[in-house]
């Protein structure tokens, strides 16, 4: 059988029946490891989940998603943990996205490319790999310490909670946004301002609207990464047992993720609590979940505006 010619770099080579076959041999191999790697995923988010289920699923009923926690925390409800976890999620939201758009925005668009800048995004990229737990000790000595010990005095308190958290996300946040800012053409700033706008006119009119679905799916990222954290909220916004709920902003609050680890480690029985855990958990999960859909939701939204 006559070889035909494959053109590779500028060159014609020889493509033989037999380099055919290796080349579909090889790609058959990789195809088939990304299928494994993805069924091996797949099958322990499976088994995590039915697990969780199974277990969590007998606990949860309208008192236990309504009422308060008892016996220090360790029987009854988690409503005041669901409330707390809400008030740390949205509290962190409000203060790490416009402070994570307004430096993506500055970075993509009015930074001069150098070192200096590079060395930032180096920073950046770090920050978002640095354990929560360092977060939460940066929280409590920043945010919780008295002002003699170089705090801001606010105590553990949700306002404490909110801006650790906010730290924490902010740079997943910038990440994103750079990228939804860079992934939207020149054609369009070049058009609007050919049409005599200002620069920040076409960023707030044309550039940010168009990025606006990528910002989001950061957001998606930011609201689950702080609603799983307990590290970062363990010394600066938890309590390990506050029934009534916050009446402030500078009130301790109880939130799922702690309150998983309490009924782990607190209990004198801990196989008893068990119950309690998985059902916290799992709604936990499904509290993710939903502020997840809701996002996802409103991202969909905004593309079928764009488009």
């Amino acid at each position: 059988m006559a070889s035909t010619e494959m053109t590779v770099n500028g060159s014609n080579i020889p493509d033989t029946p037999g380099m055919r076959f290796k080349r579909k041999a090889t790609q058959e191999i990789w195809f088939t490891l990304f299928r494994i790697a993805v069924a091996i995923n797949g099958l322990a988010l499976f088994i995590i989940v039915g697990y969780m289920v199974y277990y969590g699923l007998p606990a949860i009923n309208w008192d236990f998603l309504t009422t308060q926690p008892t016996e220090g925390g360790l029987a009854g409800g988690i409503f005041p943990c669901i409330v707390g976890t809400f008030y740390l999620c949205l509290g962190s939201m409000a203060l790490a996205l416009p402070l994570g758009v307004a430096a993506a925005i500055y970075l993509h668009e009015y930074a001069t490319p150098g070192p200096f800048m590079r060395v930032v995004r180096l920073c950046i990229n770090n920050l978002a790999g640095v354990p929560s737990v360092v977060f939460g000790l940066f929280g409590m000595a920043f945010f919780v310490a008295g002002r003699d010990l170089g705090g801001l005095g606010m105590g553990v308190s949700i306002a404490s909670g909110c801006m650790t958290l906010a730290v924490l996300i902010l740079p997943v946040i910038i990440g994103t946004s750079e990228e939804a800012l860079r992934s939207v053409p020149d054609t369009y700033r070049e058009a609007s301002l050919g049409l005599g706008a200002t620069k920040w006119q076409t960023i707030f009119k044309v550039v940010l609207p168009s990025a606006m679905p990528g910002v989001l799916t950061g957001s998606i990222l930011s609201i689950s990464r702080a609603a799983g954290e307990t590290a970062a909220i363990m010394f600066t916004a938890a309590a390990s047992y506050n029934p009534t709920l916050p009446k402030s902003i500078f009130d301790e609050v109880m939130a799922l993720p702690y309150q998983i680890y309490s009924l782990s480690v607190s209990s004198t029985d801990p196989e008893a609590t068990l119950p309690l855990q998985y059902g916290t958990s799992l709604v936990l999960v499904a509290l993710v979940l939903g502020m997840n859909l809701v996002a996802i939701m409103l991202r969909s939204h905004l593309r079928k505006k764009l488009t």
